[in-house]
């Protein structure tokens, strides 16, 4: 496809989602308290964005992946939290 037949498809869409995120950083500047590793994850993953590489989407889903490789025998809580917390960043 080219660039114009992908912006016709798909530019509405990335456009929303853009706004949507614009305005959950919105409210997190509005919101009170200390943050946890979650933002400063999904940050780090924001940045990805900026790179002018076509692994973007790869990038982003491992800056919030967990990198160990064995296995833990109990977890944490009770669910994902969607981010992994980065030690010593």
């Amino acid at each position: 496809m080219t660039r114009n037949e992908l912006l016709d498809l798909y530019f509405m869409d990335a456009r929303a989602k853009l706004i949507d995120i614009a305005a959950f950083l919105d409210r997190l500047d509005r919101g009170t308290g200390e943050a946890d590793f979650r933002l400063a994850a999904f940050l780090r993953a924001m940045n990805e964005l900026s790179c002018n590489e076509p692994q973007r989407a790869r990038n982003v889903l491992l800056s919030l992946s967990d990198p160990t490789e064995e296995p833990i025998a109990k977890a944490p809580g009770k669910g994902a939290v969607g981010a992994w917390a980065v030690v010593n960043s």
